[in-house]
């Protein structure tokens, strides 16, 4: 199982936060009638708080299943209120009833998304609507890089070989949509991140896409890896005349009605 590191998450907190941003505009209005909001694998509540600014009147609930980034949720934001919770094995415990169910950047990480969809759209009212976004950056370099060498000779027996991130392709998502949901759409953004340097690639993905393998190595071995990653790295993303890095990131949004 992955621990997560909230610290190291934060550390691109503006560039993780504003996908949430751009999916709360999508939501309801804030007029009276949304009164109970979920989010789905909160984090540190960065994106619990873009919910709070969206709805100030409404009760709020983050669950995450990172005791770490549940303990810094709600050290963050007192007033909102969060728990642990594995939506992998543990969607049914949640009650019912939302008005809106928000995930931003978390069910790539987690299994079955032909249950975990239906059973998400099930947390809402009639009416209510389910808001999601997933990276979908799968064919980006950084993700080529890591899974050439996860896979190569050198690290297919040190290294966990199962797909960590389980999202399925935009017409999959259609279908499960047109079957479970009222209405929906589907969207794609491309964000083009500015970061200060190749160094900051390896620090994003340390806190998310390489996480799983670090764990699974020693000392001398996740130096070894980083390195690995970091020489290619330094190939396939060019340098601007001001030494910054364009650092393209695709993700994939939904917004669906019970």
């Amino acid at each position: 199982m992955v621990t997560w590191d909230s610290e190291q998450y934060l550390r691109f907190k503006k560039e993780r936060t504003q996908p949430s941003r751009d999916l709360a505009m999508q939501l309801p209005p804030d007029d009276g009638g949304v009164r109970r909001v979920l989010d789905i694998g909160c984090g540190p509540g960065n994106s619990t708080a873009v919910l709070r600014e969206r709805y100030p009147h409404a009760e709020i609930l983050g669950v995450d299943s990172s005791p770490d980034m549940v303990e810094a949720a709600r050290k963050a934001y007192p007033d909102i209120d969060f728990r642990l919770c594995d939506v992998s094995s543990q969607l049914g415990e949640l009650p019912g009833g939302f008005d809106v169910v928000f995930s931003n950047a978390c069910i790539q990480w987690v299994p079955d998304h032909p249950h975990l969809i239906p059973g998400l759209l099930g947390l809402l009212r009639a009416g209510g609507v389910l808001a999601v976004q997933t990276p979908m950056n799968y064919e980006e370099a950084i993700h080529r890089i890591i899974g050439r060498l996860v896979h190569s000779p050198k690290y297919a027996d040190k290294l966990p070989q199962q797909r960590e991130f389980y999202t399925l392709t935009p017409p999959e998502y259609w279908e499960l949509l047109h079957a479970h949901a009222s209405a929906f759409r589907i969207w794609k953004i491309t964000y083009m991140h500015t970061l200060p340097s190749h160094e900051a690639i390896m620090d994003w993905y340390r806190g998310t896409g390489m996480r799983p393998y670090l764990q699974a190595l020693d000392e001398a071995g996740r130096k070894e890896f980083e390195a690995e990653v970091f020489a290619q790295v330094r190939e396939e993303y060019p340098v601007q005349s001001d030494g910054s890095i364009i650092f393209p990131f695709p993700r994939f949004f939904f917004l669906a009605t019970r």
